[in-house]
This record gives C-alpha cells, sequence and structure tokens, in this order.
C-alpha cells in the first residue's frame, strides 16, 4: 500500500521521477509504516488514512524518504552493517561515537511526521499529563 505517486514524487521534489519509481515508493511506504506503528488515525477499510491532512502528511513523508534513500545510496538500509565502505576512489567512514548505525529513516520523513502529530508518544489534543 503506497502512500505516494510518481507525480507526488515528482511535485515534492521538483525532479522527474526515476525509471524505478514505483517500487522505490512501496519500499518507502513499508518505512513510513514502521514510523507510524502504534501510531492512532483514522483508516478506511484498506488501512488508509481518511483525514486529508494525514494523508497529505503521510504522501509528503514517503516523498522526503524516497528523496533521501537516493541521495544517501541507501535504499535497503544496508550501510548500517558497515563501518566504512569504498567504491573506486571513493571511501565513506560512518562518523560518530557509540557505535550508533546510520539513519534508517529521512529525517526530513521523521519530521512530516511529528509535525502532524502522527508519531506515537505525541499528545494530539495538546492536553497535558
Amino acid at each position: 500500500m503506497a502512500y505516494a505517486t510518481a507525480a507526488d514524487y515528482a511535485a515534492y521534489t521538483g525532479v522527474t521521477a526515476p525509471d524505478d519509481i514505483d517500487r522505490r515508493i512501496e519500499r518507502a511506504s513499508e518505512r513510513i509504516d514502521e514510523l507510524l506503528f502504534a501510531s492512532i488515525y483514522p483508516t478506511d477499510d484498506a488501512g488508509m488514512p481518511t483525514r486529508p491532512e494525514d494523508a497529505d502528511a503521510m504522501k509528503r513523508a514517503t516523498c522526503a524518504q524516497v528523496a533521501w534513500t537516493i541521495a544517501v545510496g541507501d535504499e535497503f538500509g544496508v550501510a548500517a552493517a558497515f563501518k566504512s565502505v569504498s567504491i573506486g576512489s571513493v571511501r565513506l567512514e560512518r562518523g560518530g561515537s557509540g557505535g550508533a548505525p546510520p539513519a534508517r529513516y529521512s529525517p526530513d520523513a521523521s519530521s512530516i511526521l511529528q509535525r502532524a502529530g502522527l508519531l506515537p508518544g505525541y499528545i494530539l489534543d495538546g492536553s497535558v499529563w
């Protein structure tokens, strides 16, 4: 179940969608589903969001996830398994301390979902605990 289309991706990024965009959108939608695990929002019988603002946030987050995976060149999240990678004369080494793996999710996708109040753990009505 994809949250975006090739046209959505092109509109969001301002660039022509790659030939394999439908597959990339499906993969990115799976990552968005992971982020939304335990989130509560109204859906239809197919599990798609019914509120237009939720659907729009999920669409934009999916497009951001696709763009991010294209930019970092790690659609499948396998870079987390390696401390360093070399391709020809290019060598990339994971920075930071503590051994944390690279992010699996686009920071922009997470931010879009957070601002929309869709990530679990956020109080949607603004009440104070």
